[in-house]
């Protein structure tokens, strides 16, 4: 199966843990954090029969991990929550974790920038790539179009460039700009199902599994020089990563962690057996992650919001989270978008600007949305406006989520239509449990009924302001 597997619920209950031994011995032991579907695990890859120890226990459906050494902190996309989450690790050991990116769909690849202070990942069922801080602030789409469910992801930042795999109806490996420059297709031959995807930074290769074809090949950064690293012989290789001559990967069907040689693909053997659900490896050591300086260390690029890492001069470019424009200048964000389309889904509110070429929707911030129905927007103060068919109300909030507001509480049976008078400030509403068109102020108060004769369930309403 090209698909994950389906899995009931993990423990209700987080649990945290760190192999205290193998953290204070890095430079010494080889160590392997891994997602293990249910937890996230490490083990000492130079000793076969070591018991792997849970970091993070209790998850749904851990599939990419990645980390930033440097800071203390590890990620992971978790598809059943469809949320990228992580936590922050020590000497003394683990704490609570955090959402970090929630909304999403089915976020299968996940890379960390430990550069430029970046996170990265790949979502197969809205067909994205997006970018934002590490603690999911900023968020930006940097691909949208042609893509068809896109996996794996790597990063290399010190060249300003990233990878993925795409296992879609046209199956390929891709690069671009960690800043969304450059875009080139550099492997679409003898390609099928590829999952796993590393970076070797210092020999410059990138090396990769396809789980059809059952083989592991490499080639250089910009798709020449293919060569076979281990032919057709895998069961259902997963997930790569490499350290110094040593290749790592996770097999679905053997349920292990397997390594060879980089270089000819000899002295196979299996690191780490007996594993529930192996998805996704890296080799946890600082090595893999040197701390060098960036263009976006010294004063954020100069940015105003994202310093996204470029592969060319000045090796970096300032960006906006998603809808909102840079200015001329190439550094400044605009406030936020000037165009939008507000969207009221069952559960949650959404905002579409209009004002870049993406229309990627974004989730309002407003907790509690049971039933929400029909909405509007007043320019003049800024609140958005719906109607919640299940809590029998009218509500507003700023469009950040904040100010969240009950506007109209009482004698409300299915409160549908709403429309905002901008210019008289004033609320229409209609309700087709009543069968009534109702006004108030926008604040709730001077409430009168207009209409409730010869009404069959109203819905939908619009206003005239300007025409009266």
């Amino acid at each position: 199966s090209r698909g994950y597997l389906e899995l009931g619920p993990g423990p209700s209950e987080l649990t945290l843990a760190w192999m205290l031994g193998c953290f204070l011995v890095l430079q010494e032991n080889l160590c392997l954090l891994y997602a293990n579907r249910r937890d996230l695990r490490i083990v000492d890859a130079a000793h076969e029969k070591s018991n792997a120890t849970v970091v993070v226990g209790g998850l749904e459906d851990a599939a990419a991990v990645d980390y930033v050494f440097s800071q203390g902190l590890i990620y992971w996309s978790d598809v059943s929550e469809e949320a990228i989450k992580r936590t922050f690790f020590n000497q003394s050991g683990g704490s609570a974790m955090q959402t970090v990116v929630p909304g999403l769909a089915s976020p299968d690849g996940l890379a960390c920038d430990w550069l430029g202070r970046k996170l990265y990942w790949t979502d197969s069922e809205t067909n994205r790539i997006e970018v934002s801080e590490l603690d999911g602030s900023l968020r930006k789409v940097l691909f949208w179009q042609e893509l068809d469910q896109p996996r794996a992801i790597a990063l290399d930042p010190e060249r300003g460039f990233m990878y993925w795999t795409d296992w879609g109806e046209i199956p390929k490996i891709e690069r671009a700009g960690m800043d969304g420059t450059n875009r080139s297709m550099i492997i679409d031959k003898e390609i099928y199902w590829p999952n796993g995807l590393t970076l070797d930074y210092g020999q410059q290769k990138l090396y990769w599994a396809d789980a059809k074809h059952n083989f592991i090949h490499r080639c250089n950064l910009d798709g020449t020089s293919r060569e076979v690293v281990v032919k057709g012989e895998l069961p259902h290789p997963f997930a790569l990563t490499l350290y110094e001559d040593t290749l790592f990967w996770t097999d679905w069907n053997t349920h292990s962690i397997h390594s060879c040689r980089k270089q000819t693909g000899a002295e196979q053997r299996v690191v780490h057996s007996d594993i529930f659900s192996p998805m996704d490896i890296h080799v946890f050591s600082p090595k893999r992650q040197p701390d060098l300086s960036s263009s976006c260390s010294l004063n954020n690029g100069g940015c105003s919001h994202l310093c996204l890492l470029s592969p060319v001069k000045p090796f970096h470019q300032c960006a906006c989270p998603t809808g909102v424009q840079l200015l001329e200048d190439g550094q400044t964000c605009r406030d936020g978008a000037t165009q939008m389309l507000l969207l009221a889904r069952r559960t949650d509110l959404r905002q579409i600007s209009l004002d870049t070429p993406d229309f990627t929707d974004i989730i309002l911030q407003v907790d509690d949305i049971r039933h929400a129905i029909a909405i509007d927007y007043d320019p003049v103060e800024g609140y958005i406006y719906w109607t919640d068919d299940d809590v029998k109300a009218i509500r507003r909030s700023l469009l950040d989520g904040s100010d969240a507001q009950f506007v109209v509480t009482l004698q409300v049976n299915h409160p549908d239509g709403i429309a905002v008078d901008w210019i008289a400030r004033n609320l229409y509403w209609t309700d087709t449990g009543t069968d009534r068109i109702e006004v108030t102020r926008l604040n709730g108060t001077m409430r009168k009924i207009l209409i409730s004769e010869d009404l069959d369930e109203p819905r939908a309403i619009v206003l005239d302001p300007v025409a009266g």
